[in-house]
């Protein structure tokens, strides 16, 4: 919050306002001050801040206000409550859609909502399906289609899940050939940890420190 608080006064010389908006389960959890003091200089900034979680006890207050942010305010906070229950979460987020539609929000805004809160609030892909089958029937009815651009995303997500997926099986095929060509039975031993990376860029890393001669303590040392 300091640095891009007098980042941005440095670079436009015009006061600033800093708002953190706390997204955390920590209730007691509400830092709004940096600062520190040496050999009599002292520096620091203090700024307001926001807690979701303060709006979980007014879910109609959010549901009802017309501000776009309150229907992102409470996606946020069923995603974090439904962690666990897939179903409900599948329940809130048409609830929250349907809100988007009932707010009177123009085309683009609702399309780029539909984005966030998809992002957000995450489905299984077979009660994604059943959201937008509710979601057909309900636009059928209101007359807004919407839903073809909200689907296209979802296109355009499946495939860049795709393309990183397809990726990553090339850079594995390619580490296990490394690892048992240089370090035989230990090098195999070694895949299984890496088998584990989720990060292209860690792969990436593992798969040049091989063609460099790395040692296998050395790439050890590159999974974080």
């Amino acid at each position: 919050m300091y640095v891009y608080n007098y980042r941005l006064y440095d670079r436009y010389r015009r006061p600033v306002i800093s708002l953190a908006v706390l997204g955390d389960e920590d209730a007691d959890w509400r830092p709004d001050w940096f600062g520190y003091e040496l050999g009599g200089c002292e520096v620091g900034i203090r700024f307001p801040i926001v807690k979701l979680l303060d709006y979980a006890g007014d879910l109609a207050a959010l549901e009802a206000d017309p501000n776009p942010f309150a229907a992102v305010v409470l996606a946020h906070l069923k995603t974090t409550e439904t962690r666990r229950d897939p179903a409900a979460r599948r329940v809130w987020k048409l609830r929250v859609i349907k809100g988007l539609y009932e707010r009177g929000l123009d085309r683009r805004a609702i399309i780029e909502l539909l984005r966030l809160i998809d992002w957000l609030m995450d489905l299984p892909k077979d009660l994604q399906e059943q959201l937008m089958n509710e979601l057909h029937e309900f636009e059928e009815a209101k007359k807004m289609p919407y839903v073809t651009s909200f689907e296209r995303i979802a296109l355009e997500k499946g495939r860049r899940e795709g393309e990183e997926k397809g990726r990553r099986e090339a850079l594995l095929e390619s580490l296990a050939t490394g690892l048992e060509s240089k370090f035989g039975p230990e090098g195999l031993e070694f895949l299984a940890t890496v088998q584990g990376v989720r990060d292209i860029e860690v792969l990436r890393s593992l798969q040049e420190a091989i063609w460099k001669g790395a040692t296998l303590d050395e790439l050890r040392r590159l999974i974080p």
